[in-house]
């Protein structure tokens, strides 16, 4: 007899097993890989409450000050008396201005001056200039995987001990300069801290969160095959908690029929004839601000867990993602165009960590001639194809699949490199051959 999966109970076991360990154990650090829409932030939180609860002051280090200042707002959230400091840079406009609002959360650039506080929140850049301090017993690492090491080396030692938490299928950290000349090496300053970490201290525990709460069953098998075969997670939810619908019938346009396939089967592929283009391939941007426009004028709404009624999926909730800076900026001004405003419209990098009802991708393949190491990377596509609640079109030029079959692999072989699995030829594979399932073929 099978055991029905309960993803409740599977998370919190698992959350239970990591506080544990960062509470009560012996280790210097903790590592937590944990899929798309896991619950990263809410386990931070939580284990920064455990903490300061338990008598440990700690600090956390986050690697961009919009995370920094969503922890502050979230523990203020959880524990309005928590004392919490949010050290900041000496720019004119450091921090979101909400942070003025909460009587909890005392501000400053000298760490000098949150000495005492429960907790101190800060970037990983602002925190190694940090010194002469006594050291904190305890330190939360968040977004561990998007840290450098030499970041990590920065700041190791201002802290005892570490609970490091990150997504693993997520872009590589980013580096301005080239780093071939480390590679190999265990003290390449360009791979990920918890990359390094693990590789100079194998025994240290390492959990994983089980489950995404954020991706429906019809996208969390993908996500998992493709993305994260050693660390497999499951949806929250299941087949038929949530529904994406339109107030208005289709007219019969490629953009209609994709997105009501989309609505039906989670994934949407609006394929537009074989061509070679330009990297802001205008029919494709326009496919994309179309297929955008239609969702909102046909008065997309969404059911799911989190409410009662359905909702409306407004433009707020809609994103699109691109590969280039160039093609989002097009993107933007096709949809302004259209008269479409409020929708987020960024490159990977930049759509990390957020969160959608409905995502519109424009695939890093279509109309290239040829596939860049760039544009295979595993994370970006990751990114791209793991942000939507409810469902992802993917805008795409007809031959990507032939174009990997054709593309060798130039990049040199280095040794002592470890190399990351799926490659992002395989990825593109899996995710092309689901996408094929739920094509739609356009020609604008």
């Amino acid at each position: 007899m099978s055991t029905v999966f309960d993803p409740g109970a599977a998370a919190a076991r698992a959350t239970g097993a990591i506080l544990d360990d960062t509470l009560r154990g012996s280790s210097r650090g903790v590592v937590v890989d944990s899929p798309p829409g896991a619950g990263k932030s809410t386990l931070v939180v939580r284990a920064a409450l455990e903490l300061a609860a338990a008598g440990h002051p700690l600090m956390v280090i986050a690697q961009t000050n919009a995370q920094v200042d969503d922890l502050v707002v979230r523990l203020a959230e959880k524990d309005p008396e928590l004392p919490v400091g949010r050290l900041h840079s000496s720019d004119s406009d450091p921090y979101d201005k909400v942070l003025d609002g909460l009587a909890n959360v005392t501000k400053s650039a000298k760490a000098a001056d949150l000495a005492g506080l429960d907790v101190v929140i800060s970037t990983a850049a602002k925190w190694a200039h940090v010194k002469n301090v006594e050291p904190w017993g305890h330190a939360i690492v968040d977004e561990a995987y998007q840290m450098r090491s030499d970041a990590l080396l920065a700041v190791a030692g201002l802290f005892e001990r570490a609970l490091f938490v990150g997504d693993p299928g997520q872009l590589d950290p980013f580096s301005i300069v080239g780093a071939d000349q480390w590679a190999g090496l265990s003290y390449d300053p360009s791979a990920s801290a918890v990359s390094t970490l693990l590789a100079h201290n194998p025994e240290l525990p390492q959990h994983r969160l089980p489950v995404s709460w954020r991706l429906p069953a019809s996208a969390a098998p993908l996500v998992s095959d493709a993305f994260y075969p050693y660390t497999p997670f499951r949806s929250g939810t299941d087949h038929g908690d949530r529904k994406l619908s339109f107030g208005v019938a289709s007219d019969g346009s490629g953009p209609d029929r994709v997105l009501d396939e989309a609505a039906e089967s989670g994934w949407g592929l609006l394929e537009l004839p074989a061509r070679h283009t330009p990297r802001t391939d205008p029919e494709a941007v326009r496919a994309v601000a179309l297929v955008v426009r239609r969702l909102l004028d046909r008065g997309g709404v969404a059911t799911s867990e989190r409410a009662g009624e359905p909702v409306p999926v407004t433009a707020d909730r809609v994103a699109v993602g691109t590969a280039h800076r160039d093609q989002a900026a097009a993107v933007r001004a096709a949809l302004a165009e259209l008269g479409v405003t409020g929708v987020a419209v960024d490159t990977a990098n930049r759509l990390q960590g957020r969160e959608f009802d409905v995502t519109v991708v424009l695939h890093p393949l279509s109309g290239r001639p040829d596939a860049t190491a760039f544009h295979l990377e595993t994370g970006r596509l990751c990114v791209l194809a793991s942000r939507h609640r409810h469902a992802c079109v993917v805008v795409c030029r007809e031959g990507v699949a032939d174009l990997l079959d054709e593309h060798p692999s130039t990049e040199p072989v280095q040794l002592g490199v470890t190399v990351k699995f799926p490659d992002g030829w395989e990825a593109n594979h899996a995710v092309l051959a689901h996408l094929a399932e739920h094509k739609v073929r356009w020609k604008p």
